[in-house]
């Protein structure tokens, strides 16, 4: 009952939970179908294989030979899956890449599995990393840095089920999490790249979005010509419309409005509509309006606007010979960069050619020690240019240095141009690269120590204890309250499963062995302990066995298909881990139990026998919900309204879908408590 009850669960309450758990505007969709195909397959076969022997095949007794092909089962399951997820059926593409080996999700690896992933990070990640948050405009502290590029590695691998099982379990019991607490700076960062997710959907569906998010146009260009680019899905029609909007520039004075739609014909990737400019011989400044991108709704088919829906169109008057300044007020360069450039604009007009001069000052920076100076340079701005760089050599000294700066000032222009009033001197500032170094050596270190927190396992049983002993894994600063209460509850449990061997014993299998064996134990006692409680509130065995038991030790995989369904880009590993261990429960967790108690009986020339009555009422009953469940999933995929993915998408139609799987689950208690209380008639 316990076994049935458990899939029950799983397939039915969980599958409900990851589809209302997703995020508002977000979607899962599984990847790998042809391996959903089969342990979906699996998880229903299993139960009508279970039917057959307890019903049709030797009538509520289990024969040697039928426990021994429940058994069998179980490998059988594991090749298949493996050689769809290789791709050696036609149609399937291979996931794992030559010579790489599978993660258990411990901290070990079982024999050749041990080189499958490396953990170090090096300088160049480090260095890669702090330039693109020095692009994005974002600084960080060295620890904030380390932490956020040790959870960039960690959430972008694909994690186990047992990882994410490893995970419920540890949040549970107040144990170490394999990601931690993260400063409210990294959280943010975390969070703000985790909305950065594939809008596609794994290629389902059609992003279309402007090709750039600005264009400068010269007044008198006459028409300036518009991108629009598709990417994801290509084989469908789709189309979406825009429109001109005001700003400074205003329709019909400065341009002419236009408003459309832009339709793409299966396989096409980018569109264009054109923008006339309105040109006069009256001098202006520099104006600007805006193109939006907007969907049309189930019209425009099965796509979406990408991040760059808004266009800004700058309109360059010509009438006049322009201003001139810096961009900013300052710079800033390592000493290693050799060629250290700095923009100069013109704005509110380009007419003719016109040479802006500039001169460099000494600040705590030294001429031709820091930097080369330039004390009556030149730059030419040709008619209709609007931009040009001063380039400076930097002098690299290689001795540790405080930051040195300079100065560089637009001292005049020609032509009858003029200098900004505000921006027509800017800092340059020097940074030593010794001190970079350091910081890089910091940030790398410190990364590495996120890193190896972040494992599973441990090398040694001293590692094992202090982790069991101490709240968080004796990461207090990190401990919430519930950590607290659930670490003091749970102190016991987690001082006895620290005797287990670690993983660096005998390639991980030591651990195997142990663990089972004391899981049976754990497992017993729970049991036990259920009916007992049953007994006292007056609840049948069986019934305790389907519902306090069945929730109680599916409660590690409700927490794992949760994170595993917020915190992966498909839907595999959240929908993966139920379909795959109900069929696991019976090949393997029946299987094995039965074929010893099956060969016990024989020896003592008796017959197993197993009350089919309840259970095989039980089983039915989970077929039909469970097959609904899969349906609802299959249709989901194939639906627009729910953005062709197993999980999330729309807020009416997700929680439409999860309410009526978690239905189905309370469908299935309730007919077997009133089938058990001989409400109803059994099979």
């Amino acid at each position: 009952g316990t076994i049935v009850g458990s899939a029950a669960f799983n397939l039915l309450g969980i599958t409900a939970i990851c589809i209302a758990a997703i995020p508002k505007g977000e979607t899962r969709r599984i990847k790998e179908i042809g391996v959903f195909g089969l342990t979906s397959f699996s998880c229903l076969f299993a139960y009508v294989w279970l039917f057959i022997i307890l019903v049709p095949s030797s009538y509520g007794v289990v024969e040697v030979w039928e426990a021994l092909l429940t058994l069998l089962f179980f490998p059988i399951l594991v090749i298949i899956a493996w050689l769809v997820d290789s791709g050696y059926f036609p149609g399937m593409k291979k996931s794992i890449p030559p010579g790489k080996g599978l993660e258990l999700g411990l901290g070990g690896r079982f024999g050749e599995l041990e080189e499958a992933d490396k953990r170090n990070v090096t300088d160049e990640d480090v260095r890669e990393f702090i330039k693109k948050g020095e692009k994005e405009g974002k600084r960080y502290t060295a620890d904030e840095a380390a932490q956020l590029l040790a959870a960039n590695i960690e959430t972008e691998k694909h994690h186990s089920a047992i990882w994410y099982r490893v995970n419920g379990v540890r949040a549970l019991s107040g144990g170490r999490k394999p990601i931690p607490k993260m400063s409210l700076t990294v959280e943010q960062a975390i969070k703000d790249r985790r909305h950065d997710k594939d809008a596609t959907h794994g290629g389902q569906r059609a992003v279309v979005e402007f090709s750039a998010a600005s264009y400068s146009i010269l007044e008198n260009a006459g028409t300036i010509h518009i991108g629009v680019s598709r990417y994801g899905n290509l084989s469908h029609t789709v189309s979406v419309r825009y429109q001109t909007e005001d700003a400074t520039a205003l329709a019909g004075e400065d341009y002419i409005a236009v408003r459309g739609v832009l339709e793409f014909k299966p396989g096409e990737e980018q569109k264009f509509f054109d923008i006339k400019i309105i040109d006069d011989d009256v001098y202006e400044p520099d104006e600007i309006f805006n193109v939006r991108l907007s969907s049309l709704g189930p019209e425009g088919g099965d796509c979406v606007v990408g991040k760059i829906p808004n266009c800004t169109i700058t309109i360059i008057n010509d009438d006049e010979p322009g201003e001139f300044s810096f961009t900013k007020g300052s710079y800033m360069f390592k000493e290693s960069v050799g060629i250290a450039e700095i923009p100069v604009q013109r704005v509110n007009g380009c007419d003719g050619t016109v040479e802006v001069r500039y001169e460099t000052t000494d600040l705590t920076a030294v001429s031709n020690k820091h930097y080369v100076p330039e004390t009556d340079g030149i730059l030419v701005f040709e008619h209709g240019e609007t931009q040009k760089w001063i380039r400076l050599q930097i002098i690299d000294d290689h001795t540790p240095d405080l930051d040195t700066h300079f100065s560089i000032t637009l001292s005049s222009a020609s032509g009858g141009a003029k200098l900004g009033l505000r921006l027509k001197r800017t800092i340059v500032t020097l940074v030593d690269d010794d001190e970079f170094n350091e910081m890089l050596n910091t940030v790398t270190n410190k990364t590495d120590e996120h890193l190896e927190g972040m494992t599973l396992g441990r090398s040694t049983w001293g590692e094992q204890f202090h982790d069991a002993m101490n709240v968080n894994g004796g990461d207090v600063n990190s401990a919430t309250t519930f950590d607290y209460v659930m670490h003091f509850l749970t102190f016991f449990w987690k001082v006895i499963f620290a005797f287990i061997p670690p993983t660096c014993y005998a390639g991980g299998w030591l651990t195997f062995c142990v663990a089972l064996a004391a899981i049976g134990g754990l497992t017993a006692i729970v049991g036990d302990l259920a009916s007992i409680l049953g007994c006292l509130i007056g609840l049948p065995d069986t019934v305790t066995a389907i519902t306090l038991v069945a929730i109680g030790t599916s409660l590690p995989d409700t927490f794992a298909s949760k994170k595993a369904a917020l915190d992966e880009k498909y839907a595999d590993s959240a929908i993966g881990n139920v379909t795959g261990s109900n069929s696991v429960n019976v090949f393997l967790g029946l299987g094995l139990p039965w074929l010893m108690a099956a060969i016990y009986h024989r020896t003592k020339e008796q017959e197993f026998i197993v009350e089919a009555g309840a259970l095989t009422f039980s089983v039915v009953i989970y077929l039909i919900t469970a097959l609904a469940t899969i349906i609802v999933l299959v249709i989901r995929r194939n639906l627009s309204i729910a953005g062709h993915a197993e999980l999330g998408g729309p807020v009416g139609v997700k929680f439409a879908t999860a309410g009526f799987v978690g239905f189905l689950w309370i469908l299935y208690i309730l007919l077997n408590i009133l089938q058990n209380t001989n409400v109803i008639s059994g099979f």
